[in-house]
């Protein structure tokens, strides 16, 4: 009983942030260079939040290279996608929510920094928040910002 409280109590902070967040983004002035590359991101969120690998590694540039901060290399494209499929054997994204931070575009390519958090349900249902901050560099091709490199990470200790 306490637990489902708890987590009651967890998902209505989370609703309460996501709302002040998703207000504080739309005041913010955004060029619309800056606009499309931010729905970019959001596409590519929205694909990792419904666990869809295929149209997330839609979005990694062939030449990818990231950098977990829990991780202790770079991966490119293979390793993304080997450990973000075995994330979603594991885990499912209930919720999420991303907020812009800074977006500078640089002719073809963006640099993105946002905030991000989430309640991830392991397999036995349990949910857990996670936080953190992330930048994303992009490259223009075509009408779609392909993920060229990134780095961040979540704000836990576990």
């Amino acid at each position: 009983m306490l637990y489902r409280m708890i987590n009651g109590i967890v998902l209505g902070i989370v609703v309460f942030l996501l709302v002040i967040q998703i207000n504080t983004g739309l005041s913010q002035e955004w060029s619309k260079e800056q606009q499309m590359v931010w729905k970019n991101v959001e596409a590519y969120w929205k694909l990792y939040g419904d666990g869809n690998l295929e149209g997330f590694m839609g979005y990694l540039h062939d030449g990818y290279l990231g950098w977990n901060v829990g991780t202790p290399l770079p991966s490119n494209k293979a390793d993304a996608s080997k450990w973000m499929k075995h994330f979603w054997e594991k885990r499912k994204v209930t919720i999420y929510d991303v907020s812009p931070v800074g977006i500078a575009v640089f002719g073809d390519v963006a640099v993105v920094h946002y905030y991000y958090t989430m309640m991830v349900a392991n397999e036995e249902g349990k949910e857990k928040s996670v936080s953190g901050n992330w930048t994303d560099v992009l490259l223009k091709q075509g009408d779609k910002w392909m993920l060229i490199g990134d780095h961040g990470g979540n704000q836990d200790d576990d």
